[in-house]
């Protein structure tokens, strides 16, 4: 046959083929010792069927390729265990001929056909290419660098890929010693097989799953396993992520978005004046942004719900965007009470972790708009998930981050990927972690909207040089808060 594509296919290759078509159609399928019938007919097609045949041992013993009018001939042997496991690959060759696999025609032909020219053209595939070498990657190191406030990790592959993640909100040094600890569940994985991993780590200990060290953690190393994964493909993270929903992201802090926030000692009670003091922060930050700029209030779970609802009431001639924080997580009667009494959009999210901690706000309704940190609630992974509740329940996302640019660049690849997202959290005025330690490619443009990050990968380089000069330098180290009322008393 002068046209025939199967011409120079090795027969190996068609019998692998044909195994992957097998497969596609599920293990239950299979004849199985024991079963009413020695045979199973599966892919039917214009005529043309695979029948599988029972062997003695458990599982699918042998194949055939039929047609109606045409010869039928011997697959290949099959792996007495094929339930549910990959198939085996035998060396000896198929007896179908390429001629009966064309003559068969229908959708088998066809997809045999497709598998057979990918084959042929993968010396000038580079996507072919690049699947290949991303079934062998694997991860080779791990090492954390404490930095300041902030931990750093960097995940090494044997094919000198790297990937970098960023730990926020633990102490920096227990969460090198978690991370490195972790290592041993990463080491030799693929690293491309990130969600994998993330339930591999957050599933490694029932008794120690979830809570806030752990999963800030695991966030790191998801950021840099998709890291990784951009880098290998040589392309931006929001593409794996299914591409960007919008060519910016709006931000805030900016000249156009402002966030007033309880920054002194929070009222105990309803006193007037303490009332008075936080209208004038939103009043301000209003006169500052203009009429057309974005204004929030940061409660940090701090102002006690009647207070907060009288607080609520009096700026709402200030048109706020949303108000944060207005209860601490865990007893979500308090959201529903607030909600039922305050007419400005509340959010909440920053101090909740994955999935699991969000769902409630969305299916009691009693959250206007959602927070995730891509550095609190699981990583890169987590953000995606949790978007795709959201969305579901009409609530739009607006992110809470804290990180330095390495996190806040990941917190943007998932953002670039939300269809529903309302606005950013972002500092890039040094205090979080000083310039040159963690270099980004996108910038703010005049009207607070973030250009979208370029890979690949994160697309932020990590100076190491950098990181340990602040992390030798004491007035960056890490301190826990001890704050006080002006009574002594403990406050958030």
């Amino acid at each position: 046959m002068a046209n025939d594509p199967w011409a120079g296919v090795p027969r190996s290759f068609v019998r692998r083929s044909w195994q992957q078509v097998l497969r596609r159609k599920g293990a239950n399928l299979y004849p199985n010792v024991g079963n009413r019938n020695p045979y199973v007919n599966i892919c039917t097609v214009r005529g043309a069927y695979i029948r599988l045949y029972a062997g003695e041992s458990r599982g699918c013993e042998s194949a055939s390729f039929s047609h109606p009018g045409r010869s039928s001939a011997t697959l290949s042997k099959l792996n007495p265990h094929i339930r549910g496991r990959k198939m085996a690959e035998e060396n000896h060759e198929t007896a179908l001929s390429r001629r009966e696999i064309l003559a068969a025609g229908g959708a088998l032909a066809a997809a045999g056909f497709l598998m057979a020219q990918d084959a042929t053209s993968a010396e000038n595939n580079p996507g072919v290419q690049a699947a290949d070498r991303g079934s062998n990657i694997k991860i080779s190191a791990l090492k954390a660098f404490p930095t300041g406030a902030k931990c750093f990790i960097r995940i090494d592959t044997d094919q000198n890929v790297r990937g970098w993640g960023e730990v926020t909100g633990s102490d920096p040094n227990v969460a090198a010693a978690l991370a490195e600890s972790f290592f041993e569940l990463l080491d030799r994985e693929n690293p491309t097989r990130v969600e994998h991993l993330w339930q591999k780590l957050y599933r490694a200990h029932r008794d120690m799953r979830g809570g806030p060290l752990i999963t800030h953690v695991i966030a790191a190393i998801d950021m840099a396993l998709w890291d990784i994964t951009g880098k290998h493909w040589g392309v931006p993270v929001y593409r794996l992520l299914g591409g960007p929903c919008r060519d910016k992201i709006r931000m805030y802090p900016t000249p156009k978005a402002h966030k007033a926030g309880t920054g002194g000692p929070h009222p105990l009670s309803g006193d007037p004046k303490d009332i008075k003091q936080l209208v004038s922060m939103v009043e301000n930050a209003r006169k500052m942004v203009g009429p057309d700029g974005c204004v929030m209030f940061d409660a940090h779970c701090a102002i006690p719900p009647a207070t907060l609802i009288q607080f609520a009431n009096a700026i709402e001639p200030f048109d706020i965007l949303f108000l944060e924080e207005v209860a601490v997580p865990g007893n979500i009667d308090q959201f529903i009470r607030l909600k039922q009494q305050i007419r400005i959009p509340m959010a909440t999210g920053e101090r909740d972790r994955t999935i699991w901690e969000m769902l409630p706000y969305l299916t009691n309704r009693c959250i206007d708009i959602l927070q995730p940190d891509v550095g609190h609630t699981g990583g890169i992974s987590q953000v995606k998930k949790i978007a795709t509740l959201a969305e579901a329940f009409f609530v739009p996302l607006a992110p809470h981050n804290t990180c330095s640019e390495l996190g806040l660049t990941a917190g943007l690849h998932a953002a670039a990927s939300v269809p529903f997202l309302l606005i950013h959290e972002g500092y890039l005025d040094g205090h979080i972690m000083p310039p040159g330690v963690a270099r980004k490619n996108w910038e703010i443009d005049k009207d607070g909207y973030a250009s979208l990050p370029q890979g690949p990968g994160l697309g932020v380089e990590m100076d190491e040089a950098a990181m340990a000069k602040v992390a030798a330098d004491p007035r960056k180290k890490y301190k826990w808060p001890s704050a006080k009322y002006q009574d002594g008393s403990v406050r958030d």
